[in-house]
């Protein structure tokens, strides 16, 4: 049988594209900020947004931020964390530099080799007295094993803070993803399957924590003439908040497109031999469709990911290698003890071998059928 010819894309397929709501009704959103001359500090819209988020998240206490990264800054500060915390290196490079901008020590401990994160049973191992808490991130929008960290945070006595980053509305037996650990942290950047174009927030139990986590964001003022505590400014302003409640009411339609193309994918590539998926069938979890992530099992597929990544682009696909290189690996982290590479064995051979392909709502299926037959293509030739 001859191989399917493959053509390129004539335009550039990228591996997320933002969601954008209908131009009018941000402008009218807009006319009301400007009508009430209130850009900033707590406005309408802002409060307005706080309120509908937290219960689209199905939180008990919200605070919003002008991005994730001061966000997740913040709740390091609100638990007071100092001396180490143990996190995953398969993240972003936001996770560990938050830690390194309070002073914390980032402890890398290794993922599990199927749901790809921070490797509950392995938590335990990493643990010395200078341990406060556990920072994991719900990576690609699987949850995390919270039961079993909480039960070793509670052993210890430490503190649990969650990078949600990739888990808007993200639900473990009908309870809100942000309804774990003590703080999770949402991440509303542009590249998100929800967003405000910029921005963030933090989820929490402690009801008495919402007081200190607003002061912190707001240089920490209390009043005209008080400032309690030295804070930051990690406020979201009224544009954001305004793009956040437009946007939300397209939010539906954009993750049930993305289910229908991840069964579309899941069509298209479950007889490859080589790939492998993240599990989308674990009981009582419902996931986030943020990303459709790839492993590429080099000795069985016949090509390396480095290879299929570099050859995408020549026929204008473009994908991301989330995330290589690990954390650890970085100059500012490689010297940890924790970041030797006989630490992080299973980290190291997925950062290697996975790749995020286009994901969003605005693909057609044949979108995607075409980027399959591309991939295909590649089996079994030289890297």
């Amino acid at each position: 049988m001859r191989a399917k010819k493959v053509i390129a894309f004539k335009q550039p397929v990228h591996v997320t594209r933002p969601l954008l709501p209908d131009l009018k009704d941000v402008v009218r959103k807009f006319e009301q900020i400007w009508d009430s001359q209130w850009l900033t500090n707590n406005g309408p819209q802002h409060n307005l947004f706080e309120k509908k988020i937290k219960e689209v998240l199905k939180v008990p206490n919200l605070s919003l931020f002008n991005n994730g990264t001061l966000a997740l800054i913040v709740a390091c500060q609100s638990l007071r964390l100092s001396g180490e915390v143990i996190t995953t290196p398969f993240t972003f490079p936001a996770t560990p530099h938050v830690l390194s901008w309070n002073n914390i020590r980032p402890v890398f401990c290794d993922i599990d080799p199927i749901t790809m994160n921070i490797d509950a049973e392995k938590i335990e191992s990493m643990i010395t007295p200078q341990t406060t808490g556990i920072l994991g991130v719900h990576v690609f929008g699987t949850p995390c094993n919270v039961l079993k960290i909480q039960k070793v945070a509670d052993r210890y006595g430490l503190r649990v803070i969650y990078d949600a980053a990739h888990a808007f509305e993200a639900e473990i037996n009908g309870r809100g993803i942000g309804t774990f650990g003590d703080i999770s942290m949402f991440s509303f950047h542009a590249t998100k399957l929800f967003h405000t174009a910029e921005g963030g927030a933090l989820a929490f139990k402690d009801r008495h924590l919402k007081a200190r986590i607003d002061l912190l964001k707001n240089f920490g003022i209390k009043n005209e003439e008080e400032v309690v505590m030295p804070g930051i400014n990690g406020k979201m302003n009224e544009i954001q908040a305004a793009i956040g409640l437009v946007v939300l009411d397209y939010v539906e339609e954009e993750r049930n497109k993305r289910e229908f193309l991840l069964e579309a994918y899941k069509k298209c590539l479950d007889d490859v031999e080589g790939l492998s998926f993240l599990p989308n069938d674990i009981p009582g979890v419902k996931k986030s469709f943020q990303y459709f992530v790839v492993r590429i099992h080099e000795n069985i597929f016949g090509a390396s990911r480095d290879f299929v990544y570099q050859e995408f682009k020549k026929y204008n696909v473009f994908t991301r290698k989330y995330f290589y290189p690990l954390c650890s690996d970085y100059t500012c982290y490689k010297h940890l003890p924790s970041s030797n590479p006989s630490n992080l064995p299973v980290a190291k051979k997925i950062s290697n071998s996975v790749i995020c392909l286009p994901f969003y709502g605005g693909l057609s299926v044949s979108d995607v059928e075409r980027i399959c037959d591309i991939l295909k293509s590649f089996r079994g030739r030289k890297n």
